[in-house]
């Protein structure tokens, strides 16, 4: 009799045969894992999403929820919005047949120039791993998988393949570390082993996938390589790495088998690893334990009991359309509710002289200039892109909010390099006279192995790609509706060899590369050819693509190919001049300048933190235009604004997901107010920030900087950044008061308390934030450091109590352990890293 889900799940592992526990340890496929129906192991979907979940196809015809990027989430500092958040995902996933969601991304906020700053939630430990727990909890409340990610020190995108990390134990330990185990202590089921490399071992191999994971932190889940990373055989077999992504080729096949039976790996190193796949499996209903549910598979349980051995089959194949699991909980009305709240919710008022919040009936006629005003950046790229049913735009927004309003729209200056793709209502399928595009997988003679209507120009086939196939062959017909007209140029962004016709006759054949990584360049980054076409409105025009497959990606199953338009090449000076005088005859003007897809994304960092393009020329050109300039900025992290005090508002949307247009209307007409504070700081000037470099030297990236990271090497520089972590202004005033401070209890935490009272005329929230400092300490220390914060909401006029609690470890640093410098501590609070008008001291006494 198995008294225990352990005993039992540990029977299972010992009734297969080796070559049945080994053939589960590597992926499937692209996404899923291996079946083992004779003991009621069905396969479990994996899926990427940390703002949304894709699900195993990247297709429009299945269209994911698009969230707001983790730096808008992380801008909200509301835990019970992250939890709102989780939940969502879980839904999600439930409706996708996901068991395991590939997220949150906890990494920090190392560097501005980290391209996945946007996937990233803070330059803080605390923050970060306070919204990592939250997020893992509620999504497994639900019975789906949270992932925590990418353990550990995976903060840059540079040669992330390979770059080896060297810091010393006191940063691994406070800084990059604290957040996975917050998530662990938070019960995630899996951690992410990354790519790099932490001093000298990579991390699919490294000893710090037991301690202090396993050891320390009691960590009991999976640890799933990121994709391609484990390299090895025997070393990574004999780390803690339990699954290796994607498969079902990789190196623990057969040849992990012959390791085990060489007495290279231990049979019982196997074993553990299968044991944690299976609790997974249980935990996800992926794995059915009764007698029954075994017994209908040919098995009998007493052999479980005795460890007797089952027969290999071959794996059933799962049913991804429910995976077992209920239905989604939530609506899709509910979905995009909660993206348009947590859009705004996170938003950042970083100036504002009286111009906003606008009437609710708006001013009369309004400016709306800027590519990012009409083609929104809602999510980065790479594995955190999904794909929505809609995406709202800034302009869209604003049209809906007011509609009597004289709403007049000007892209501006060039911003993304890449193209826009042609929109579903422009395109005709030449088969069937539906809207959209045929899209034909051919094999090398030609022969058609898969035919199907696509309802987007953007593309990406990922792990669906026919076997056999040679190229992929898109065709439409292509009708430019009034507002593409001026896009006098149509392109095909791709890599490797693409030939474009246009009304039959070859007007690109060329081979085209792309940035980033190799496994994710055409996802990322891919070049782009364009031909300038000239669009009478006679007629539609036919475009066939026929795109080669022969590049690493397309070997892999992975294809990206997008047809679309091209903005015609404008002198940006002249750009500039018809924008402002656009502004300058409109009541007033918002400007939308943000990141492109080639500056900022997965597969690599980013060079500069200056807007591209002309886009700061714009800005000062509008505003002198108008003195009643909003500028709204959508970028995942920090970008320089030279120009901010020069305009009558300034407020950051981040990547604001789908509904982003329709958030940004309501923050802008005071109908929800923008609640973000910084989860990161803002330079004024490049030259400014104390840690910057991403880029390894003779492939090591050395953390020298030690603990002193984000606000905390900014502050011990001394310099002054454009705008402090945890600054935000919201619509109304605050004041602090009668702060206390409580002896420490018996778990080593302190008690804070205080009175916040709402001085302004508007209801709203303010994030009240609690820092610790010791300036006589005898240990090198931050000037001082985040311990603790509460989101907090009041009328206008009210006051309400603020119960913050100090954890001990706060207090603690690392030295070979967990240590407390016994004596006096300063305790300030107040409403950013600088803006402390409350201090206080707590007493804490000698403790190991």
């Amino acid at each position: 009799m198995l008294d225990t889900v352990d005993e039992a799940l540990r029977a299972l592992v010992g009734a297969l045969h080796l070559e049945q526990k080994v053939r589960l340890l590597t992926g499937a496929d692209i996404w899923s894992t291996v079946a083992e129906p004779a003991i009621g192991l069905r396969s479990m979907m994996l899926s990427d999403g940390p703002s949304g979940v894709r699900g195993p196809v990247w297709d429009e015809r299945d269209p994911s929820l698009n969230l707001p990027s983790a730096t808008a989430l992380a801008a909200t500092w509301d835990l019970g919005m992250a939890r709102r958040y989780g939940a969502a995902s879980a839904a999600e996933a439930k409706r996708k047949g996901v068991d395991v969601v590939l997220g949150p991304t906890i990494n920090l906020h190392r560097s501005p120039l980290g391209g996945r700053h946007f996937e990233a939630y803070s330059e803080d430990p605390l923050l970060t791993g306070e919204l990592a727990a939250a997020y893992v909890r509620s999504v497994q409340e639900h019975g789906i998988a949270a992932t925590p990610k990418h353990y550990v020190a995976n903060d840059f995108e540079t040669e992330r393949y390979t770059a080896d990390v060297e810091l010393d134990d006191r940063a691994l330990r406070e800084l990059y570390l604290a957040p996975f185990e917050a998530a662990v202590r938070a019960g995630a089921w899996l951690v992410m082993s990354a790519y790099n490399s932490v001093r000298g071992v990579t991390m699919s191999e490294n000893p710090l996938l037991t301690t202090p994971l396993r050891t320390e932190w009691g960590f009991d889940g999976l640890v799933v390589s990121d994709w391609v990373a484990v390299r090895s055989t025997e070393a990574s077999a004999n780390a803690d790495q339990d699954l290796v992504m994607p498969g079902p080729v990789g190196p623990w096949g057969p040849q992990l088998v012959t390791a085990v039976r060489a007495g290279a790996v231990p049979e019982a190193a196997i074993d553990a690893k299968v044991l944690r796949l299976l609790r997974l499996a249980q935990r996800v209903g992926a794995l059915d334990l009764s007698d029954t549910a075994l017994r209908d598979n040919g098995f009998d349980t007493a052999a479980i009991a005795s460890h007797g051995h089952v027969a290999m089959r071959e794996p059933i194949a799962p049913e991804p359309e429910t995976n077992g699991k209920a239905e989604a909980d939530i609506s899709d009305r509910e979905g995009r509710e909660l993206a348009r709240e947590v859009a705004a919710a996170g938003m950042v008022l970083l100036r504002n002289s009286g111009e906003l919040p606008w009437p609710s009936s708006g001013p009369g006629s309004i400016a709306v200039i800027g590519e990012a005003a009409i083609w929104p950046r809602t999510q980065g790229g790479g594995s955190a892109t999904v794909v929505p049913a809609e995406t709202i735009s800034p302009v869209d927004g604003l049209r809906a909010a007011l509609p009597d309003a004289s709403i007049t729209v000007h892209p501006g200056v060039p911003v993304q390099t890449g193209i826009h793709p042609l929109p579903l209502t422009s395109m005709t399928d030449p088969r069937t006279r539906e809207p959209g595009l045929r899209a034909r997988f051919l094999d090398a003679d030609g022969n058609e192995l898969l035919s199907e209507l696509r309802r987007a120009a953007q593309l990406v086939y990922l792990g669906t790609v026919p076997a056999g196939a040679a190229m992929l062959e898109l065709s439409t017909e292509y009708r430019p509706g009034a507002d593409e007209a001026a896009a006098a140029r149509l392109g095909v962004a791709g890599v490797g060899r693409i030939r474009m016709e246009i009304d039959g006759a070859a007007v690109i054949d060329t081979v085209l590369g792309g940035s980033g990584d190799a496994l994710g360049a055409a996802l990322l980054t891919p070049d782009v050819a364009s031909v300038p076409v000239a669009a009478d409105g006679a007629g539609p025009i036919s475009i066939t693509v026929r795109h080669q497959l022969e590049n690493d990606g397309a070997a892999l199953g992975l294809v990206a190919i997008t047809v679309g338009t091209e903005a015609a090449h404008t002198a940006p000076a002249d750009a500039i001049a018809d924008a402002a005088a656009l502004a300058g005859a409109a009541d007033a003007a918002v400007v939308v300048v943000g990141t492109s897809s080639q500056t900022e994304s997965e597969g690599f960092d980013r060079t500069t933190l200056a807007l591209p393009g002309a886009q700061d020329d714009l800005v000062r050109a509008v505003a002198a235009a108008n003195p009643r300039t909003v500028v709204v900025v959508n970028s995942g992290g920090p970008v320089l604004l030279p120009w901010r005090d020069e305009v009558s508002a300034l407020l950051l949307t981040w990547f604001g997901g789908q509904e982003i247009g329709h958030a940004l209307a309501d923050v802008l007409l005071g109908r929800a107010e923008p609640g973000g504070r910084l989860p990161t700081t803002w330079p004024a000037a490049e030259a400014d920030v104390p840690v910057l470099s991403t880029t390894p030297v003779d492939g090591v990236l050395r953390y020298t900087e030690g603990i002193h990271i984000g606000y905390r090497a900014w502050l011990r520089a001394g310099v002054t950044p454009a705008y402090p972590f945890g600054h935000g202004l919201g619509y109304t005033t605050w004041e602090l008061a009668d702060l206390a401070v409580s002896a420490p209890a018996a778990d080593g935490s302190v008690e804070v308390s205080l009175t916040a009272r709402n001085t302004g005329a508007w209801a709203g929230k303010q994030v009240v934030q609690v820092y610790l400092s010791r300036p006589d300490s005898v240990i090198e220390r931050p000037v001082r450091w985040l311990a603790g914060f509460a989101t907090v909401f009041a009328e206008a006029g009210a006051s309400v109590p603020v119960r913050i609690t100090v954890p001990r470890r706060s207090f603690e640093h690392w030295d070979g352990g967990w240590r407390i410098e016994p004596g006096e501590f300063t305790v300030s609070a107040g409403t950013s890293v600088v803006e402390l008008p409350l201090s206080a001291s707590a007493v804490v006494g000698a403790g190991g």
